[in-house]
């Protein structure tokens, strides 16, 4: 029996196709499930059963997701379906199978149930006998085929699964593109052997750690020579993560460096997705990863790569016990340009301590900063007077009767403006719980399906899991002010402590200032902490034409 309400609607027919990798995979599938015996079966159905029949059929355009999961509704050709049904150009779709729209059953159901009827989009599924136009027996067995498909794509990852293990464990690669330096076997896709584009490449940077350069400048010899990178070569996709695709950066270097399959050994399973239905991976504890020794051409042998993380765990240990002397100012100091800190340095050739911008000093070829070197003595000199003058026209400003009602005020005023965002979002909070009370009314009146209920639920229960964090967020914030507040008297007598001593200590200097930032034209802003002190700026003058310790090529001399 038709509903009567769309007899003498004009119907505008999409053809939504799906095949997914496992699809592919699976010989005695592949025929059946193929994208041409998809389209095949729903065009016959629909020439069969409207075209030659009614004139009121007009088929705009078909929507094939090839190689796609039927888990994630995340898919190009299906949300241009959704899209297209928005703008009203499609009011009916019909598939093969209700596999080939989605196998999670709570999607699936809420394009069923709520979505596609909300739209007045007609939804057809040929071998289910599925007609949402029609009131009849078989689409009451929909939610139930829905959920069966969810459960074989649950058994179908299991499966999988098994297999790529078993092929992990005999040593056979099965990622998705093989390290730098490697390619695939054209004979057996399992098997890595060296790339002729890209190994020469890598038993450079084996054979120069080995010679004990450092990364550092590895890669600068790297980008001198203009080797291909290895997202270069792959031909990376642009990413906010990723500016310098065509440059060798020192991460890169020491992933190649780090990586045990370049011995010859595979290694992987070092992440695993966190379910059938999510993207997201995690990565795993190293004793659960699969390893097998000499399944492949080694790039390095294992002894020098032994040799190289030997000496590397021995470089560490060597940075965290050595005992330079902590300078005044060490670790305040911090680029304006890029934000990483300044480094203090002992130069030993020349007998002085400097200060430069980290990142521009691990690499300055590249210029991914500016040098900012500076004679570190001079500049210790210069900020402690600027520091000992703004702190003493600080003391002279306030008195302790001024301080204590000022403390007072700003309390009250951070109280009462909490309290009111507070209030706010507890008056949301009632109206988001008064609405989930009034579903799950409806659920279990029948009124709404299980499937419909949990999609409907989910963004209250968002929201209202967002409101609690951010009433939580405003109270710890709420708090943390007034601790700040109630240390200004303290703060008020450690600066007092400083100016008294004849020589500033570093203890007293990291308690008041927060972090002070040089620009490449020696423009320094010193920052104090809780916001009690405005921050302060002065130029840095120059008493000596500083040496640049890095030679005539390489870095710049520091700006005069």
């Amino acid at each position: 029996m038709f509903n009567n309400y769309m007899l003498d609607v004009q119907f505008y027919i999409g053809i939504y196709i799906r095949l997914s990798q496992e699809d592919k995979d699976k010989k005695y599938e592949a025929e059946s499930e193929s994208v041409i015996n998809q389209r095949s079966v729903v065009t016959d159905y629909i020439n069969v059963n409207y075209l030659n029949k009614f004139n009121n059929y007009t088929i705009v355009d078909d929507y094939v997701d090839d190689g796609y999961s039927g888990t994630d509704f995340d898919r190009p050709q299906f949300k241009r379906l959704i899209e297209d049904i928005k703008k009203k150009k499609i009011n009916m779709v019909i598939v093969k199978d209700l596999s080939r729209l989605g196998r999670d059953h709570v999607m699936t159901g809420y394009y069923m149930e709520n979505f596609f009827p909300e739209n007045q989009v007609r939804f057809v599924s040929i071998l289910d006998g599925y007609d949402s136009f029609k009131n009849q027996a078989s689409n009451d067995s929909s939610t139930f085929i829905v959920a069966c498909n969810d459960y074989y794509s649950k058994q179908n990852s299991i499966k999988i699964r098994n297999v790529l293990n078993n092929k992990r464990s005999s040593g056979k690669f099965i990622g998705s593109a093989p390290c730098f330096g490697y390619m695939r076997d054209p004979e057996d896709k399992g098997h890595l052997i060296p790339n002729p584009e890209t190994a020469p490449i890598v038993k450079e940077i084996f054979r120069m750690a080995e010679q004990g350069i450092g990364v550092s400048e590895i890669t600068t010899i790297l980008n001198d020579k203009g080797y291909v990178t290895p997202s270069g070569y792959k031909q990376t996709k642009y990413s906010t993560r990723l500016v310098f695709r065509d440059d060798w950066n020192i991460s890169s270097v020491k992933k190649i460096l780090n990586n045990r399959i370049y011995t010859g050994d595979m290694v992987q399973h070092t992440q695993a997705k966190v379910s059938y239905k999510s993207k997201k991976k995690i990565t795993l504890d190293e004793s659960l990863w699969v390893v097998v020794e000499d399944t492949h051409e080694p790039l390095v042998s294992k002894d020098t790569f032994a040799l190289i993380q030997e000496r590397k765990k021995s470089n560490n240990r060597i940075c965290r016990t050595t005992k330079r002397p902590v300078r005044l100012f060490d670790g305040l100091l911090y680029c304006k340009e890029c934000g990483n800190r300044l480094t203090i340095a002992y130069r030993k050739n020349h007998d002085y301590w400097s200060v430069n911008c980290n990142r521009y000093s691990r690499d300055p070829r590249r210029e991914r900063c500016s040098s900012h070197f500076f004679p570190y003595n001079y500049l210790e000199e210069q900020l402690k007077k600027h520091v000992e003058a703004t702190l003493s026209k600080y003391l002279k400003q306030f008195d302790v009767k001024d301080l204590n009602q000022e403390i007072i005020n700003r309390e009250k005023s951070i109280t009462d403006n909490g309290n009111i965002k507070i209030k706010n979002l507890e008056g949301r909070k009632a109206q988001i719980v008064k609405t989930m009370n009034s579903l799950y009314e409806d659920r279990m009146n029948g009124i709404v399906s299980a499937s419909s209920y949990i999609e409907m639920i989910k963004p209250h229960e968002s929201e209202l899991n967002r409101i609690n964090i951010e009433i939580d967020a405003i109270k710890e914030g709420v708090q943390e002010q007034k601790k700040n507040l109630s240390i200004i008297p303290d703060y008020t007598e450690q600066i007092k402590k400083l100016l008294d001593l004849n020589k500033p200590k570093r203890e007293l200097l990291l308690s008041l200032i927060d972090k002070i930032e040089i620009d490449e034209n020696r423009l320094i802003t010193i920052k104090f902490k809780y916001g009690i002190i405005p921050d302060s700026e002065f130029q840095y003058k120059e008493t000596t034409a500083p040496r640049n310790p890095y030679g005539k090529k390489g870095k710049a001399g520091a700006k005069k």
